[in-house]
């Protein structure tokens, strides 16, 4: 479903990300685990079409993406953020945002298909007309989530979508996203600096450092220390929640 190829990214005279390259099948998921500043969300934003100035080859579903993309592009591919505060406008309510791509991308069916979309997160219809700041945080990343998948993408970019929760409310949005994933055959790329969120949802992980991306393996040879590269080596040292119990 997504390929990328030996791409490159540049801020200035700093190089971002540095010849970065994996494929991701459709239904699938792939993580991205790195530090601050590893350059894991950049790859993402390039994905999305939020970074227009990059070099190298991206194809999704076997078609060639430019700097450049169409509308239907964003039908097929949408992201969730980290915040979801700051991803939803304070002054809508969760209606409003959840028709906007419906009435982007032409889509009818608005008061059929908006209470649906709550129900697929779990979330009641009471909280169809309420604001942003009078939902929980997990609520709110739910809301979020109902957005990105409401126009009926492939494929969802997660970007670090549990680290502004609550450590009781991540498990239950990773295992929502898991649960959506298998009704709807979903292609996922998540990213994270923690190793324990994307082993949840990801059989293949992909460990960058410093713009690069420095070994790519599976769970299963993380939980057992099968890695090669140092970087590697020490972030799972770090991750004790993947000890075996």
């Amino acid at each position: 479903m997504i390929t990328v190829e030996t791409l490159a990214v540049r801020f200035g005279g700093f190089l971002a990300v540095k010849g970065v390259s994996f494929t991701v099948g459709k239904g699938e998921s792939f993580g991205i685990v790195g530090e601050s500043g590893s350059g894991k969300s950049t790859v993402l934003r390039v994905l999305a079409g939020l970074i227009r100035d990059w070099q190298g080859r991206i194809l999704l579903d076997g078609a060639e993406l430019g700097p450049q993309r169409a509308r239907p592009f964003f039908r097929r591919l949408q992201m969730v953020f980290q915040d979801p505060y700051g991803s939803l406008h304070p002054r809508q309510t969760i209606d409003r945002q959840l028709a906007e791509p419906l009435i982007v991308h032409d889509i009818g069916g608005l008061d059929a298909r908006i209470p649906r979309a709550l129900d697929e997160v779990a979330l009641p219809p009471s909280l169809r007309f309420r604001y942003p700041h009078q939902l929980s945080g997990g609520q709110r990343q739910r809301v979020a989530i109902a957005r990105a998948l409401i126009a009926g993408p492939d494929a969802l970019l997660l970007d670090e979508p549990t680290s502004a929760l609550d450590v009781s409310v991540q498990a239950e949005i990773l295992n929502l996203l898991a649960d959506l994933q298998a009704a709807r055959g979903l292609t996922y790329i998540l990213v994270s600096h923690n190793l324990a969120v994307v082993a949840h949802l990801c059989p293949m992980i992909g460990v960058m450092q410093a713009g690069e991306l420095v070994e790519t393996l599976s769970v299963g040879d993380l939980r057992e220390r099968r890695m090669v590269h140092p970087h590697t080596a020490s972030l799972r040292e770090l991750a004790v929640e993947l000890e075996p119990h």
